[in-house]
């Protein structure tokens, strides 16, 4: 990974295209797995169960490097792909484009088809909030109450995520550093005598607590 920030949607958001009497409804959705794809592409074949197609494209982890594109019975590669391309070019991950198709009675061939998912997609990523998100290196801190606040004034410093806190005979504490930074962290807490860090894999979160 050359970076450990992305962008993404932030929530659902919908376009439309239109061309030769066929109409193409756009969708974008942030999603964090295969499970969350299908889950929506359930959705939309439920809901626009009358429609011809609805072929969808996928980005997942911050660079990317798993996706799938499907053209859902279109003409192969004038559907899914053209989703996908507009997902990378404007660089979102951790992103779902799908597009449900109403044919129009006039056929719109392959470079027309091409345009048409892509323009709908586009139109469904014009209307979203994209934001950046980065990716963290989680940290377990376990120091005694007498080294808290250099603890803390550290974590400040490193503008760090405060995942879990935990006060019994000692100080545990449970962060996510940006990988850009999780090196520099992990070296400057160890160096601190009392101080013990370990990386760790599935931290607690009292998000929402």
């Amino acid at each position: 990974m050359k970076s450990d920030q992305f962008f993404t949607v932030e929530s659902s958001s919908q376009g439309i295209f239109k061309a030769k009497g066929s109409k193409h409804l756009g969708f974008v959705f942030p999603v964090k797995s295969e499970d969350d794809v299908q889950r929506h592409l359930k959705q939309l074949r439920k809901t626009y169960h009358d429609a011809r197609h609805c072929a969808y494209a996928f980005r997942l982890e911050p660079d990317g490097i798993i996706w799938r594109a499907s053209d859902d019975g279109e003409p192969s590669n004038s559907a899914g792909p053209p989703i996908l391309g507009a997902l990378r070019s404007k660089e979102l991950t951790n992103c779902m484009g799908a597009v449900v198709r109403y044919f129009g009675g006039t056929k719109l061939g392959v470079s027309g088809l091409i345009e048409a998912y892509r323009e709908a997609t586009l139109d469904a990523i014009e209307n979203a909030n994209i934001i950046q998100q980065w990716v963290y290196d989680h940290f377990e801190v376990r120091c005694p109450f007498d080294h808290i606040g250099t603890t803390m004034s550290m974590i400040e410093q490193y503008s760090a995520q405060l995942l879990h806190q935990e006060f019994t005979v000692d100080c545990r504490i449970q962060v996510g550093i940006r990988k850009s930074k999780a090196m520099d962290f992990h070296h400057e807490m160890n160096s601190i005598f009392g101080i013990e860090i370990r990386p760790i894999e599935d931290p607690q979160s009292t998000e929402g607590k």
